[in-house]
């Protein structure tokens, strides 16, 4: 798989608003033109849930306040010969105010209700997500 490279911090944060769920439409890898959890990159010495609410709020405008982490998973793979490793923790989190607007390295944003659910071409670990810890179809 070539050199070592260093392993990236990353958070995501599933927010609600009136029983729907906000998802993003990522423009770069990995997953990119699929649906997911919106979050990103965390910053040296930045605080989880400080990250988590910067990047929700860089991706998508929404204002959030972050909770407890609910789930974590790795991404790893290469891209142009590049290898990468992805640390994903995602935390539940409250919505608090903003209308939805994609920014940053999202396509599009929307909130999705569990009936529009399956319309969406949402990434497989956002649906695994979703379907066993918030009962999604």
């Amino acid at each position: 798989m070539g050199a070592a490279s260093a392993i990236t911090l990353c958070v995501g944060a599933i927010v609600f608003k009136d029983d729907c769920v906000l998802l993003v439409e990522r423009k770069n890898p990995p997953y990119a033109n699929q649906w997911a959890i919106p979050g990103g990159k965390v910053h040296f010495g930045e605080n989880l849930k400080t990250a988590a609410a910067r990047e929700i709020k860089e991706e998508t405008g929404i204002i959030i306040e972050a909770l407890e982490p609910v789930y974590s998973f790795d991404i790893i793979g290469s891209l142009d010969d590049q290898p990468y490793h992805y640390v994903i923790v995602d935390f539940a989190a409250n919505y608090i105010s903003g209308e939805i607007k994609a920014n940053d390295d999202a396509l599009s944003a929307a909130w999705v209700s569990r009936q529009a659910f399956n319309k969406f071409t949402v990434n497989s670990t956002t649906t695994d997500l979703l379907r066993d810890k918030y009962q999604f179809p």
